[in-house]
């Protein structure tokens, strides 16, 4: 059955959602207050790697994909997906997109409508915050009048394997024909959905896995830190621990955390068990502290290796290897990358960045080096510092041609010229 669907924000999340249901047949309208996405969306130019261009062309022109920034353009809707930025002010969840969000959206809620929150946020949110704001606009009553649930988002970017289709989608509603129409949507979309409770399990879930996945990279981050004081290759112990086939998940360090999850969603799990409970979460703030500090000791090193080649970090020509949060994506949000190349340079550093993928993307107001990193870039600089270990690198050039390395990645390969975080 066609459906008229509404995907507030086309961003990283939104944007795969909204030409997922445009695919399978449903007539969407994608929202977004930002102009200048906008344009270059109905332009067909697609800004997310998890939707190509031709995949945006292919529903521009199939005639049930409308992308705008207009209110009005809103009205009509069966389901609408909340799919809006929330972002840590110094500590504190910012939801004021979900409040514009769903302030813009109730006056077109209708009898019989299904409003989905996708963004993460602290357990509470959907019936606390959202479903009010959306009562207050439409003179409707969330569960009586109109379906209102929670379904959190899962986007990996760049993930070819664990895709928006083939990973598992979590749903709830506020109650059983909420959850009900929650699910049916997401069923025309994805290969499973997994109903839970209630919309705080739900938003419980996300920020579980999230934080999961924060403490175990504190762990091996203060790992890294101790294993080159007491001069242990943690490395070579993260891959022997890896063939145990039970009790044990690898995680790698690296330079710090990035994207728009780990940074963030485990402080507002921790947010609100301070502002509920009156009680910290010890876990989180650890982890928030190992991890934070990670860009600092990684700086440090490159220092201490510049130091140990008797040159000073001042004026050294240092170029850096990748500048997104992960591996193989564009995606630069929230990137530990961007903070060691501001220390670099603060150090009085000649910094060069090297990420053909960013800079594709147009969005980070950085020095790049217009190439994958040449034999003389390479050759030119004092120190080579990996710090996004995307494929299109040639780390066997790196090896061969560098004078020193810092690889905090552990993609180059072994040498007397290489030295890993």
């Amino acid at each position: 059955m066609e459906l008229r669907a509404l995907v507030i924000g086309q961003g990283y999340v939104g944007l795969p959602v909204a030409i997922r249901a445009v695919e399978v047949g449903h007539r969407v309208t994608g929202f977004d207050v930002d102009k200048r996405r906008v344009e270059r969306l109905r332009s067909g130019d697609s800004f997310v790697e998890d939707v190509n261009s031709e995949q945006l062309n292919a529903a521009l022109t199939s005639g049930r994909y409308l992308v705008t920034d207009v209110d009005e353009a809103c009205a009509g809707f069966d389901v609408a997906v909340i799919t809006v930025p929330t972002p840590l002010r110094s500590g504190t969840p910012d939801l004021s997109f979900i409040e514009d969000a769903g302030r813009a959206l109730a006056p077109h809620v209708r009898a019989g409508t299904c409003v989905i929150l996708e963004s993460t946020t602290y357990p509470g949110t959907t019936q606390e915050l959202l479903a009010p704001i959306l009562e207050a606009g439409s003179g409707l009553m969330a569960g009586r009048d109109f379906h209102l649930g929670y379904s959190p988002e899962r986007i990996d970017p760049g993930n070819r394997v664990h895709t928006f289709v083939t990973t598992p989608k979590v749903v709830a509603g506020i109650d059983a024909a909420s959850l009900e129409a929650v699910a049916a949507f997401y069923r025309t979309l994805v290969d499973r959905v997994v109903p839970v409770s209630d919309c705080k399990v739900a938003e419980l879930t996300k920020l579980l896995e999230n934080t999961f996945r924060h403490v175990n990279v504190a762990l091996v981050n203060e790992l890294a830190v101790f294993a080159a004081d007491l001069n242990i290759n943690l490395w070579e112990a993260i891959d022997a621990a890896s063939t145990k086939p039970f009790g044990y998940m690898r995680f790698t360090p690296g330079p710090g955390v990035g994207g728009h999850c780990l940074p963030v969603d485990p402080s507002f799990l921790s947010w609100r068990v301070r502002q509920s409970l009156r009680k910290s979460f010890r876990f989180v703030e650890l982890a928030n502290d190992v991890n934070d500090h990670m860009p600092d000791y990684s700086v440090r090193r490159v220092q201490m290796g510049l130091n140990r080649q008797g040159k000073a970090m001042m004026g050294a020509r240092i170029l850096v290897l990748g500048l997104g949060f992960k591996r193989n994506s564009s995606d630069a949000r929230e990137s530990p990358a961007l903070v060691v190349v501001d220390q670099l340079m603060a150090l009085g550093a000649d910094v060069g960045v090297c990420d053909p993928l960013v800079l594709a993307s147009g969005q980070w107001p950085v020095r790049f080096i217009p190439a994958t990193a040449s034999t003389e870039e390479i050759e030119r600089a004092d120190a080579v510092v990996v710090l996004t270990e995307h494929d299109l690198f040639d780390y066997d050039l790196v090896a061969a041609k560098a004078a020193y390395v810092f690889d905090a990645r552990h993609r180059v390969p072994a040498g007397p010229n290489v030295e890993y975080l």
